[in-house]
């Protein structure tokens, strides 16, 4: 079984986006993303992919999940189903699901791992996370509510295991 990790950032109404964007921007939370992220495989839908900064992720080995199989992107390897992505994970460390919310709602009764940001605050979004059922999850670590002091929210990181 190759290890399959989602990373997600989600308000308190598991929001995590609106019109192919970010809701907001800690620096912390992308640092912390780079941090855990970098050496691993990262697997993402097209939008997610557009919607990056800098593409693709460097450092990284970045799996980009298309339905259209004429779609190539220089440095990422392509797959043309849920089934292909797993196929080219990697098997002997974690692999990373960074978005968006129908490669997430695909992936997540797959995953053995959720790092998840959580943002004390409602948002307006048209991009949602799934609801998560955490009687299938074992809490592993959690941090204590920070504040960014720039956006003035508060957040807190928290790691669950698949019971």
């Amino acid at each position: 079984m190759k290890p399959l990790s989602i990373i997600v950032a989600i308000a308190q109404n598991n929001a995590i986006g609106k019109d192919n964007d970010l809701l907001w921007h800690l620096s912390e939370d992308l640092k912390r993303f780079k941090r855990i992220t970098l050496n691993h495989t990262v697997v993402m839908g097209l939008n997610t992919f557009y919607s990056l900064p800098v593409r693709p992720f460097p450092k990284r080995r970045n799996i980009v999940i298309v339905d259209d199989q004429n779609v190539k992107i220089e440095g990422c390897e392509m797959a043309y189903s849920i089934q292909e992505a797993i196929d080219l994970c990697d098997e002997s460390q974690e692999n990373f699901i960074c978005g968006g919310a129908s490669i997430y709602r695909q992936f997540l009764p797959l995953a053995d791992k959720l790092y998840l940001t959580v943002v004390y605050k409602d948002f307006e979004a048209d991009t949602f996370f799934p609801e998560i059922n955490y009687d299938e999850w074992k809490l592993i670590e959690e941090t204590e509510r920070m504040l960014d002091e720039q956006t003035q929210l508060e957040y807190a990181y928290f790691i669950y295991e698949r019971k």
